[in-house]
């Protein structure tokens, strides 16, 4: 799979990657539907399967003055994969591919953060999926930020990244054009 990431988040990394002072913290926005972590893989090489993940959380620290101190990290339900259709759901559950009853939870917690011009960064952390540790690469944007309608304050992003399949342990073998996957993410974040 790849990931194009956004400042997503998990859980015991980030003890290591305290927030720095004028940092602001932010859980990511997933009961309002504001975020998505979505996935393709070539079919065949004649097409792309599409998917996404339903159910995610995280957070956040991002501080626009010093970028680089920002900090991310996100845990994914596993059996949450929804590529539209039933049956092969229901394959991507099995030990063939995401084996969720084995391994029901998948993370990413970042490592550094590289800004760089335009309001992009580069994202380097630990993605863990089918119990295996390997790092990745989330190529980042900043969509925005700012006071919500609500009283709160928000902070947007968009991410992509990818990854070889048999790099975390995934047995089948889908054929030469769909070694990879493609991560696509997209956070809003709501500041604590």
């Amino acid at each position: 799979m790849t990931f194009r990431l956004a400042p997503l988040a998990v859980l015991a990394a980030s003890l290591a990657f305290a927030p720095p002072a004028n940092a602001a913290d932010y859980d990511i926005d997933t009961k309002g539907a504001h975020a998505s972590i979505g996935f393709r893989v070539k079919h065949l090489g004649f097409s792309w399967l599409t998917g996404r993940f339903d159910t995610f959380g995280g957070s956040f620290s991002f501080d626009d003055k010093a970028p680089e101190k920002s900090s991310v990290k996100v845990e994914i339900d596993t059996a949450s994969v929804n590529s539209n259709h039933a049956e092969r759901d229901k394959h991507l559950r099995s030990p063939d591919f995401l084996d969720v009853a084995k391994f029901p939870k998948a993370s990413f917690v970042s490592k550094s953060v590289t800004p760089k011009d335009g309001g992009k960064a580069t994202i380097v952390g630990d993605l863990t999926l089918r119990g295996v540790t390997k790092e990745v690469t989330i190529d980042a944007e900043t969509i925005g930020g700012g006071a919500d309608p609500w009283g709160g304050t928000r902070q947007g992003f968009a991410g992509t990244t990818k990854f070889k399949l048999a790099d975390f342990g995934v047995p089948k073998d889908l054929g030469p054009a769909s070694k990879e996957v493609e991560l696509t993410l997209h956070v809003e974040g709501i500041k604590k």
